[in-house]
């Protein structure tokens, strides 16, 4: 009977999109080569050129970090479990709480006849101080269970308008807010659920600059975040400031959620070191993401951060906890302080906010000659004119299925290495996707490949939809 190893949805595609493989071998490093071996593409995202597994990509055996048992030459016999998990996004004290007003008595009452609760409990959710990074999916459901649960003060961090799109998951927003800023219909619903709390909204970016003297304003923060610059700013300001991060990631029908606390437990940089490559993990926006997984991921954080607040149960801390939706299975992990990390270690040598966009893009290959770009109403004026040109569309089928610029020729951005023979360096290419990111990143590399004539289209179809043709479906 062989080994299991199991592999997450970033890195699927790169091993014919198999959610799990079978292989023989007597320890880790030899299994994990049997599969690089059978999976080439897959090679380059599992290990460095010098043949070391890379720091972003941590590795299980029967839920167990091989950091913390003997690496690579851990030992595995038949029927284990390897699994592979790349990087994918309190209380207080005692004294002087507040008083429950006769109102706040009977709202709280199914909490308050909770032992574990009580009206001390609940005096203290009141008291509590939570600060939300990001007013999305995973900051809607999350923001609103703590709102009900009667959390007094609830900051949310975000600089964003409610889109369409948003509406598939973001349940803090109804249709009447498209257009809007979420903070100030964030801000009215949660005060229209629970009138006895304050929300402070921030709309302002979290950066290097501010994100400390915010967090120290507050008892726990709960990162909500979609993007990896963020993500290890939110940590690393945590543990500066000796707070706890309540950690939620979501793509597709996966999530993850745990507590990092420095002070008794790992951090993020604990789990993943560094990110990964920039491009590697795409984004929800590109992605996709299942409409209630940001419903039960943001749910489990707001649990947590109830818990740390009561001071009851078991938190999440020294633990990694995965949920994949699609086949309904929960997966939790033991992780471990890392003496040496770098911020929370033994011997810290991060002690101050770092420039973290160049932090998260350290590992990019060097930028290659710059992309031209023309608007949507360059593009439609020049196929007016019957210019010659082609048109490549790098989104995947299903989004070409949704909406399209007649004329268009579908190669997928994930397939554009294997195709580029059909197409000619002698053609005028004009590359489009959903909103300019992935069209910018296959332009870069049709150049890297000799192509001399490359122009992406600013704002993709998104921005032809607006601003072009309205008959195109927004989605």
């Amino acid at each position: 009977m062989p080994v299991k190893v199991m592999l997450p949805t970033a890195l699927r595609a790169f091993a014919d999109r198999q959610e799990a493989v079978e292989l023989e071998g007597a320890t880790v490093g030899e299994v994990l080569g049997r599969l690089a071996g059978r999976y080439a593409k897959l090679k380059e995202h599992l290990y460095t050129g010098d043949g070391k597994l890379r720091n972003f990509v941590n590795v299980y055996v029967n839920d167990e970090d091989i950091r913390h048992l003997k690496g690579p030459d851990t030992a595995v016999k038949a029927g284990d479990t390897v699994l592979i998990v790349p990087s994918i996004a309190g209380g207080s004290a005692t004294a002087a709480l507040p008083a429950l007003s006769r109102e706040e008595l009977q709202r709280y009452h199914r909490h308050i006849i909770m032992p574990e609760v009580g009206t001390e409990g609940q005096a203290r959710l009141k008291k509590a101080r939570v600060l939300a990074i990001g007013a999305g999916g995973l900051g809607s459901p999350y923001t609103l269970y703590l709102a009900a649960a009667g959390v007094g003060t609830i900051g949310i961090v975000d600089f964003d308008t409610v889109d369409a799109t948003n509406l598939q998951r973001q349940i803090l927003y109804s249709s009447d807010s498209i257009g809007k800023p979420k903070l100030a219909e964030a801000k009215a619903r949660l005060k229209a659920l629970n009138p006895h709390i304050e929300v402070e909204p921030r709309e302002e970016r979290l950066t290097s600059q501010n994100a400390l003297e915010l967090f120290k304003r507050y008892d726990v923060v709960a990162d909500g975040t979609d993007n990896f610059p963020t993500r290890y700013l939110v940590n690393d300001a945590c543990v500066l400031a000796g707070k706890p991060n309540v950690y939620g990631s979501i793509f597709r029908f996966e999530g993850q959620v745990s507590v990092f606390d420095g002070k008794s437990g790992p951090c993020y940089r604990c789990l993943y070191p560094e990110p990964p490559p920039p491009g590697l993990v795409p984004s929800c926006a590109e992605g996709g993401v299942f409409g209630v997984l940001p419903g039960v991921i943001g749910t489990l954080q707001a649990v947590e951060t109830l818990k740390l607040i009561l001071g009851v149960g078991k938190p999440l801390i020294g633990r990694l906890m995965l949920f994949d939706a699609l086949n309904m299975e929960w997966r939790t992990l033991k992780t471990r302080k890392d003496p040496g990390c770098p911020l929370c270690g033994n011997k810290p040598t991060i002690t101050g906010l770092i420039d973290y966009e160049a932090f998260c893009n350290a590992g990019a290959p060097p930028a290659p000659a710059a992309v031209a770009e023309i608007s949507v109403e360059e593009l439609k004026g020049r196929l007016d004119r019957r210019e010659p040109f082609v048109l490549v569309d790098v989104r995947e089928p299903h989004e070409y299925e949704i909406a399209r610029i007649p004329g268009s020729l579908l190669i997928p951005l994930g397939q554009l290495p294997e195709r580029l023979s059909e197409l000619s360096k002698e053609d005028d290419l004009v590359v489009h996707c959903k909103m300019g990111g992935r069209s910018m990143k296959a332009a870069k590399l049709l150049l890297e490949k000799g192509f001399k004539r490359v122009t992406n289209v600013a704002g993709g179809i998104n921005a032809w939809s607006e601003r072009v043709d309205p008959n195109v479906p927004k989605y």
